[in-house]
């Protein structure tokens, strides 16, 4: 999933719920930077990580 994640749409971190919702920011060679409404920029190793794609913001806030 994560090879399909193209900058402007937006994420959760499974594992870090408290960062609250992301916007991908570039998807590159497996390296994801997303910005995080609560962490700020993050890269992302996408083969460690499956990010959660949030079709609709207004869900789970």
């Amino acid at each position: 999933m994560n090879s399909l994640l193209e900058p402007g749409m937006l994420v959760r971190h499974p594992g870090q719920p408290d960062w609250g919702l992301g916007q991908v920011q570039s998807n590159i060679g497996g390296k994801i930077t997303v910005n995080f409404e609560h962490a700020g920029k993050v890269v992302i190793e996408g083969a460690r990580v499956e990010l959660q794609l949030v079709l609709d913001s207004r869900k789970g806030d």
